[in-house]
C-alpha cells in the first residue's frame, strides 16, 4: 500500500504488456512507469520522450500523452492520484534497488521511492537492437568499449554507464557473452574449435575452450 499519506492508489500496481501505437490520451490520475523489457517511446503533451529499464517517468493527471512499441514491452505501471508534487512531467533514474523493489506487481508500493529517485535529463535513446546486429555480424573484429560509444557517438565513460543502467552488465561482459553464445551454437553444429575461435574472435582454439568452461561451464565434447 501506499506509504506516503499525501497520494492515494488509484489502482492496483500491474505489469503491462505494449505493442503497437495507442492514440493520444488522458487520465484524471498520475501515471508512475518504467520499463521491465524493452522500451515505450511516448508523446507527452507533444513533446517526445521514452520509458526504459534505466529511465521511469512520472505522466501528470490530464496530460495527454499518446505511445507506441514496436516490439512486446513489458512495464510497470502505478496509478496513483493527482497531487500538486506529481503536477509536472517528471523523469528520475530507475536504480538498481527501485527496479528490484517494484519489478513484481504485488510489491508494496511506496510512491515516496519514486519521487524520491534521482532525476534525470531529457536524453537520446540508444537502441542496443542495432548495436547488437552490428557486433554479431563482425564478432571476429575487436570491439571495444570505445568502439561501441562511437556508434551513438557518445563518450567511452557515458556509454560505459548509460549501458550498465540498462542491461545490468558492462559492454565487455555483453560482447562476451554475443561471442560465447554464437561459438556454442557452431560447436553444437559440429564445427571445430579453431575455425569457431576466429569467428567469434577468440585468438586460438585452447581461450576460447577456456571461456565455454569459466563462462559456461561446458567443454566442446559435451557441446557436441
Amino acid at each position: 500500500m501506499i506509504n506516503d499519506a499525501r497520494l492515494g492508489l488509484w489502482h492496483e500496481p500491474s505489469i503491462r504488456r505494449y505493442h503497437g501505437e495507442y492514440s493520444a490520451h488522458a487520465h484524471d490520475y498520475v501515471q508512475v512507469m518504467f520499463a521491465i523489457d524493452g522500451r515505450l517511446e511516448l508523446e507527452i503533451a507533444g513533446k517526445a520522450a521514452f520509458s526504459d529499464a534505466s529511465c521511469g517517468l512520472i505522466v501528470p493527471a490530464g496530460v495527454a500523452h499518446a505511445f507506441c512499441a514496436e516490439r512486446s514491452v513489458r512495464m510497470f505501471v502505478l496509478d496513483v492520484q493527482a497531487s500538486s508534487i506529481t503536477d509536472r512531467l517528471r523523469r528520475f533514474a530507475v536504480t538498481p534497488a527501485l527496479r528490484h523493489q517494484f519489478a513484481v506487481s504485488d510489491s508494496q508500493v511506496d510512491v515516496a521511492a519514486f519521487l524520491g529517485a534521482p532525476r534525470i535529463v531529457k536524453r537520446r535513446a540508444l537502441d542496443l537492437k542495432a548495436l547488437k546486429h552490428a557486433i554479431v555480424a563482425t564478432l571476429y573484429e575487436p570491439w571495444p568499449t570505445a568502439r561501441m560509444a562511437r556508434f551513438f557517438y557518445l563518450s567511452t565513460q557515458r556509454f560505459h554507464a548509460r549501458f550498465l543502467e540498462l542491461t545490468g552488465q558492462t559492454p565487455q561482459s555483453y560482447v562476451r557473452s554475443l561471442r560465447l553464445d554464437h561459438a556454442m551454437e557452431r560447436v553444437k553444429h559440429g564445427h571445430s574449435l579453431d575455425t569457431t575461435a576466429q569467428e567469434v574472435g577468440y585468438r586460438s582454439a585452447s581461450a576460447l575452450a577456456f571461456a565455454l568452461k569459466r563462462d559456461r561451464k561446458v567443454g566442446a565434447r559435451s557441446l557436441r
